[in-house]
């Protein structure tokens, strides 16, 4: 798809990955909607910097659990194209266990739903009340962003930074990506980038992630194949990758995560075997 001249909601655009995406879809021309909801002070240097890229962004503080106000939001498509061509599903909330402790404790009342409703209901809000204005384009992509946690859980080195709650949401995030791929066919493609330990998700920046101890950090890059944690930027090129080469790519996982579901377990070296050189069966 050419980005040019498309309309592009990007849910989570004012920070870390989902400002990355915004900036880059910005810089190929595309029109912008960009819910907000915490973090007022970075909606309001977002809203700066984009307006003077173009009076035509739009930032609209949303709270995307809620279905009135997510109906609310599709309305400023409405009111400018009609159709929307573009869905980046990138709004989430995971409580690292290493911040947050276990679910029992009574600052944590809240939490569990707080992960299903951000992480799951959000994303499912959003694309129902966003499929009417996807249709009335001629051609239409949803990207929905998810975490390699749905895979490892609250397992291993990534035991401390993805929690129980935030786990089963993301598991959950790759039905909806197939379910909402043949209901969007044949003019909406809709697929889920998969995303390990990045700079501002799980990784360096966060207050989890300053809260490890150097050897539980140093567990976790040992732990990725590459070695390091992910940056915005890359995870912003492998957005723009779905959008503009994957015309044929529907209902399928991108995992960008460094190798990290994949560590963990050596290759070891070949064995000798114990075949011996079979006799001819001809006499």
């Amino acid at each position: 798809m050419k980005i040019r001249g498309k309309t592009a909601l990007v849910a989570g655009g004012t920070r870390g990955i989902g400002l990355a995406v915004a900036r880059k879809l910005a810089a190929c021309g595309a029109r912008l909607i960009i819910p907000w909801f915490d973090w007022p002070e970075d909606a309001r240097l977002v809203a700066e910097e984009f307006s003077r890229r173009s009076p035509e962004h739009l930032l609209v503080r949303t709270d995307l659990r809620d279905p009135e106000a997510v109906a609310h939001l599709l309305q400023s498509v409405h009111g400018s194209s009609g159709c929307l061509h573009i869905l980046i599903n990138n709004v989430e909330r995971g409580g690292m266990p290493v911040i947050h402790g276990p679910y029992d404790r009574e600052i944590n009342r809240e939490q569990w739903q707080l992960e299903l409703d951000t992480t799951l209901l959000a994303k499912r809000l959003l694309f129902e009340a966003a499929l009417p204005f996807l249709r009335k384009a001629d051609q239409a992509t949803v990207i929905n962003i998810s975490s390699i946690a749905g895979l490892v859980g609250r397992s291993g080195p990534a035991g401390l930074v993805f929690s129980d709650g935030y786990a089963a949401a993301n598991r959950a995030v790759s039905s909806l990506t197939e379910t909402w791929a043949r209901i969007g066919a044949p003019t909406i493609t809709v697929n889920e980038l998969m995303l390990g330990l990045f700079d501002s998700r799980h990784g360096k920046g966060t207050r989890g992630w300053q809260t490890l101890s150097p050897e539980e950090k140093k567990r976790l890059l040992n732990h990725t194949l590459i070695g390091r944690t992910g940056r915005p930027a890359e995870a912003a090129r492998a957005v723009l990758f779905l959008i503009r080469e994957a015309d044929y790519m529907t209902g399928t996982v991108l995992r960008l995560d460094g190798g990290y579901a994949l560590a963990g377990d050596s290759v070891p070296p070949m064995p000798e075997g114990v075949l011996e050189k079979q006799a001819s069966l001809k006499e």
